[in-house]
């Protein structure tokens, strides 16, 4: 199934770069989603059946490493593919990768057989949450732009998303083969994790929309500029995550991502002091530690999430987190640029009523700008042009002080959690039963006893 996923997703590219109009690019890429689907938590699957326990975390480190270089590189590389070459490009790339991707995997795994069963797919409800998460999607699309609930089209499509997420949540509670395993949330670690990994991954998207916009609306930074302004974030991360990863299986989880917690605070913190002459420096400096707390962020969340369950339920598991988390993603970028306006919009009101007649401050700046021969008009446009770059500069501090504030909470939540010590999948306690001998008195082992229905039962979980 993964090895068909990277197939079909080599195949959506290609139709993307060969797409002849907008409607045929659109379709190709809901297709190339829709097989690119199962590829996250079957990767993951992959790793954690390929590797013992003790081993999970390193395997999740590399794993987790792609989640960090792709936002640095891909945007980069794309621009460099779309400035020198042309757009279809940054699609036709991923043909020669993806084939050399399927022919590697299929060379490993081809000969290993997986357990395999034939459980019904209850294809209305299938159908329910893909309207659900649609109408979700759209209307954090298109929020902003219709003025959110002033709009007849949000509030339908608002309603039809509450309302199927409330039905959906009801019937596959009681549904035998449900679509979507929710009773994984009755586990605390499950439920703490992917709470824990998915509203920080939101506040993380939502820094990570705001920064660049602010720095080429207000800054006058080319995007270009903007995306190395925010690529040595991979620096340290990319560095620390083995270390992390090889570490991890003798340290607390909880400690590790507690300590990306706070230093993701402290960034936050670091740019709400941001002011509109900020030097280059000063913006990389909390860029540069970003990626210390992002080695400690994935790895130690996703092994607390994964911690106690059995093989057979980590790929639900992971599939599960992941939608969760992306979900999140996407609310926390709509919510933020929302927030991001209208926290600007108030400030730039509270700084006009600043702004009279009979400020002295603004009275000598028009003269000074007319005594250059600048006409009171043109001066006054220029007042309002700094007072805008100054409220949206103060809009986005707000939004870096309340995120510094989550992250600090989001601490507690780990805390609730009880994940196992040694890596993903393992039951804390676990301990492997003698295959031998049961433990009876050594009187019994002189008179020959022994009992085959014990053995088979303990090789049994042994294996399991």
């Amino acid at each position: 199934m993964f090895t068909t996923s990277i197939l079909l997703f080599v195949l959506s590219s290609w139709l993307c770069g060969l797409a002849p109009n907008l409607q045929m690019l659109i379709f190709a890429r809901i297709v190339q989603g829709l097989v690119a689907g199962p590829m996250i938590p079957l990767s993951q699957t992959l790793l954690l059946s390929s590797f013992k326990p003790a081993k999970a975390s390193m395997a999740l480190a590399l794993w987790g490493m792609t989640t960090l270089v792709a936002p640095i590189m891909g945007p980069i590389l794309g621009g460099c593919i779309s400035h020198n070459m042309s757009w279809p490009w940054i699609f036709y790339i991923n043909v020669p990768v993806g084939i050399g991707a399927a022919w590697a995997n299929w060379s490993i795994y081809h000969k290993r057989e997986t357990p395999t069963r034939a459980l019904p797919i209850d294809k209305i409800w299938l159908a329910l949450l893909v309207i659900l998460v649609t109408s979700m999607q759209l209307m954090l699309d298109k929020g902003k732009e219709l003025d959110w609930f002033q709009s007849p089209e949000i509030i339908i499509l608002g309603l039809t998303a509450l309302v199927g997420f409330i039905v959906f949540i009801a019937w596959e509670l009681t549904e035998e083969h449900p679509v979507v395993d929710l009773t994984l949330f009755a586990r605390r670690n499950f439920s703490g994790g992917v709470f824990a990994i998915s509203l920080a991954y939101g506040l993380l998207f939502g820094n990570r929309v705001i920064v660049p916009l602010w720095l080429q609306t207000n800054l006058g930074y080319t995007a270009t500029h903007a995306g190395l302004i925010m690529a040595p974030v991979g620096i340290f991360a990319i560095l620390l995550t083995p270390i992390i990863g090889k570490k991890l299986p003798g340290w607390n989880a909880r400690i590790v991502s507690s300590f990306a917690f706070v230093i993701f605070a402290l960034v936050c913190w670091l740019r709400a002091g941001f002011t509109t002459g900020v030097d280059t420096w000063t913006l990389m400096v909390p860029t540069l530690l970003k990626g210390v707390a992002m080695a400690c962020f994935f790895i130690p969340l996703t092994s607390i999430t994964l911690s106690g369950l059995p093989g057979h339920r980590i790929p639900a598991a992971s599939g599960l987190s992941n939608f969760v988390r992306i979900t999140f993603g996407a609310v926390g970028a709509s919510a933020s640029s929302t927030l991001w306006e209208n926290r600007s919009s108030l400030h730039h009101v509270q700084l006009v009523e600043q702004a009279t007649a009979w400020q002295p401050a603004l009275h000598q700046t028009v003269q000074d700008l007319g005594s250059i021969g600048m006409p009171q008009p043109q001066a006054l446009g220029m007042i309002e042009r700094v007072l805008s770059q100054q409220a949206n500069m103060l809009g986005a501090n707000d939004i870096f002080y309340g995120s510094a504030v989550l992250f600090i909470l989001l601490i507690g939540v780990i805390w609730l959690t009880r994940p196992a010590k040694g890596g993903a999948g393992r039951r804390r306690g676990f301990r492997p039963l003698p295959q031998g001998r049961p433990r009876w008195p050594p009187f019994f082992w002189s008179r020959g006893f022994c009992l085959p229905s014990y053995n088979l039962q303990h090789k049994k979980r042994n294996e399991a």
